[in-house]
């Protein structure tokens, strides 16, 4: 059922539909070098095939997971020699992003002088798996997962043709089977053909109820179990874990909890994140809800005791209790505020005042003088530097008016007054309740 022309192609509107890029390209053959970044079972080797055969080139196909160097010098030589005569080459290479640096820089000097053009199909990202080198010489045109309804019709045609699919089989299927499948399949069009190609035979087994129809329990004999379209090593993994982290950080439990169910269900390890969880805590809620650290270690605890699926609960209850929690990033911004200083002074000396001094010697040469016991002062709170002199005045903590944080602005005020009191060696007053 591979498509043969760019009419029969179904999906990737944004690239081959009327006047779009790839489009316009292949129908001008003007084509340079592409890479085709994209999920499996979008086209990415289909597309590859019919340009080749718009622009009447010839058409070589690599696998990153078998062609090593020798075979790659092979093909380019040949390439070169064929160029001589007229004749284009375009080399087509599955899953590029497996081939390591000196494969990928085999091909450079070939794509730089037109011996050949390049085609490239990754389900990784371009950006972090293919050489800058190599990468500048190409367009990198990016396909979509097929729709629901694309699938269905691609499955439909299936059923119908005689000669490439499974016309003369003569089986019949509701709408509501075929949309089962698709929503099944992930937008993957090869696995869709696979689950109707099975689903087919059961359909004709002597035992079947309604001969020669695929039926939902069919179906779900054939799909056994859905595969979710995730690469706990790829950019999947870093995409899904993003948009857990940032439902929870807009107060959004049920986007959490649905990013939770897609992460969990695909076979993330359930331990990061739970690592992941307890940074949400730290850095989105911090101050404003201390309890929220505390659940987060918590489900933690009980995903590492209980294990899976009972796991599952503990980390669907951090995620809501995050996502519904009052939020401060003030501890964040204030640490990373922290480290620039950090950075800058760090040869800065502590002031004796704070130090030590166990020994005579240290005594004598002021280590300790002027330091204040807090507890023995009015109030708990000393008129003492306690930050380095080029530091004197800083302020990193701004405690927002969110959940407890409120109340820990108000008693920040309150030791400023306090301090600003013993200064001005004025005696302190209780200050009014509100």
């Amino acid at each position: 059922m591979r498509p043969h022309t760019l009419e029969e192609f179904t999906g990737q509107e944004h690239l081959i539909g009327p006047g779009k890029p790839l489009r316009t390209q292949i129908e001008r053959d003007d084509m340079g070098s592409l890479i085709f970044w994209g999920p499996p079972g979008t086209g990415k080797t289909t597309l590859a095939k019919i340009i080749a055969a718009m622009t009447k080139a010839e058409f070589i196909e690599f696998s990153a997971v078998l062609a090593g160097i020798k075979e790659i010098k092979q093909v380019m030589a040949d390439a070169e020699r064929a160029r001589q005569y007229g004749t284009r080459t375009i080399v087509f290479i599955d899953e590029i992003h497996r081939f390591n640096k000196a494969q990928q820089d085999a091909f450079l000097p070939h794509v730089e002088k037109g011996n050949i053009r390049l085609i490239g199909a990754t389900t990784e990202n371009p950006s972090f798996e293919i050489n800058a080198a190599l990468l500048s010489r190409c367009r990198v045109y990016v396909l979509n997962p097929l729709t629901e309804e694309q699938i269905v019709l691609l499955l439909k045609r299936a059923l119908a043709d005689k000669e490439r699919g499974l016309g003369a089989m003569r089986i019949s299927t509701p709408d509501d089977v075929l949309k089962k499948i698709a929503n099944y399949t992930s937008g993957d069009a090869r696995s869709a053909y696979n689950v109707l190609e099975v689903a087919a035979g059961l359909a004709q087994q002597p035992g079947n109820k309604k001969a020669g129809e695929i039926t939902d329990d069919i179906v779900r004999d054939a799909l056994q179990k859905r595969i979710l379209l995730y690469d706990k090593a790829g950019e999947e993994h870093y995409n899904l874990i993003s948009a857990l982290h940032k439902s929870v950080r807009n107060s959004d439990p049920d986007a959490a909890l649905y990013w939770l169910g897609r992460m969990l269900e695909a076979g993330e390890d359930p331990l990061y994140i739970a690592r992941r969880v307890v940074r949400m805590a730290v850095e989105d809620i911090g101050l404003a809800d201390p309890n929220a650290l505390a659940l987060c270690m918590a489900a933690r605890d009980a995903v590492d005791f209980i294990g899976m699926p009972e796991g599952n609960l503990a980390l669907a209850q951090a995620v809501v209790y995050l996502s519904v929690a009052p939020k401060s990033n003030a501890l964040y911004t204030a640490y990373s505020d922290v480290l620039q200083d950090v950075e800058n002074t760090a040869a800065d000396a502590v002031p004796l005042h704070l130090r030590n001094a166990p020994t005579g010697l240290m005594k004598g040469l002021g280590y300790g003088k002027g330091y204040e016991y807090a507890h023995d002062v009015e109030g708990k709170v000393a008129d003492m530097q306690c930050l380095p002199d080029n530091l004197r005045d800083r302020v990193y903590y701004r405690p927002t008016n969110e959940g407890v944080e409120k109340r820990i602005h108000e008693r920040l005020e309150e030791i400023k007054r306090i301090r600003s009191q013993a200064a001005e060696g004025r005696p302190l007053r209780p200050k009014k309740e509100s």
